[in-house]
């Protein structure tokens, strides 16, 4: 273990794992205030240059996106022949998956408050030309103390600099269409998710099924979009048109963050004319 990191602080019990990586609890030796240690073992990358690209891409573009009060904060790392540690904030609180696979569904004020915090941090990675490629229920955690959403997990990011990307990355159930396709494609790959996600918080279930993942990545190419009505029965209009605009296939037609942080079910905070009538 890193003699540096073991000097900084005091590794905890293990939070959770990835393919690579480890994320442990930690206390900083000197305050006792509680951190997150991802510690990536370089031993079990592949020799695919891609693998080797992300380990160095994620700190850096997790540095250039600290300040965003819905990014996790990146606060130290350490380097050496077989791991890298990447120190951030603890968010100890159950993620996002965690929630729905709990609760269900969410009323639309509470899932328009995550919504708009997790937009708004998509639209500041896109305003530095950052997209986050992979964004899922299990990526948008929640800061324990605040209650804050905070996008994590940037491992799969790129820099686009105004242009197009390219490579299938992303997770079945919420990757765009355009990804699977093989075609060069836009930040609003991340939109496309984030709308994914809002139709689960409302739903209960994902807009386009299969039981393998191929299944699921050709109902995704589909891209038929419905509203069924014994789920979508107490579902507003204004919700439904924002899923509309976020899951689009039409990528010209498809909202940006930007615009979905303009959209009046966001700006109303998921509240309804009707429900508005109400208080």
């Amino acid at each position: 273990m890193c003699e540096g990191l073991n000097r900084d602080y005091q590794l905890c019990e293990e939070l959770g794992r990835g393919r690579f990586g480890i994320v442990y609890r930690c206390l900083s030796t000197a305050s006792g205030s509680p951190f997150a240690c991802k510690s990536i073992d370089k031993r079990l990358l592949s020799d695919d240059p891609t693998d080797r690209d992300c380990l160095d891409k994620e700190p850096k573009i997790l540095t250039l996106l600290s300040g965003h009060p819905n990014v996790l904060q990146i606060h130290k790392v350490y380097d050496d022949e077989d791991y890298l540690h990447i120190i951030t904030d603890l968010c100890d609180s159950p993620d996002l998956y965690t929630r729905l696979a709990a609760g269900g569904k969410f009323s639309e004020p509470d899932a328009a408050s995550i919504l708009q915090q997790l937009v708004s941090a998509v639209a500041y990675c896109h305003r530095v030309g950052v997209a986050h490629r992979d964004i899922k229920p299990d990526n948008v955690l929640f800061d324990s103390r605040y209650n804050k959403v905070k996008l994590a997990d940037f491992g799969s990011a790129e820099w686009f600099g105004g242009g197009t990307m390219s490579g299938v990355v992303g997770t079945p159930y919420y990757v765009a269409p355009e990804v699977l396709s093989g075609r060069e494609y836009n930040e609003k790959v991340d939109v496309w998710s984030a709308g994914v996600i809002l139709y689960i918080m409302l739903a209960g279930v994902p807009p386009f099924y299969g039981d393998t993942a191929v299944e699921i990545f050709e109902a995704v190419m589909r891209g038929n979009l419905r509203f069924p009505t014994r789920i979508f029965r107490s579902v507003s209009p204004e919700a439904k048109d924002l899923l509309r605009k976020m899951i689009c296939k039409d990528v010209s037609r498809r909202l940006s963050a930007e615009q979905v942080l303009r959209h009046p079910w966001i700006i109303n905070g998921g509240m309804t004319q009707s429900m508005a009538d109400l208080t």
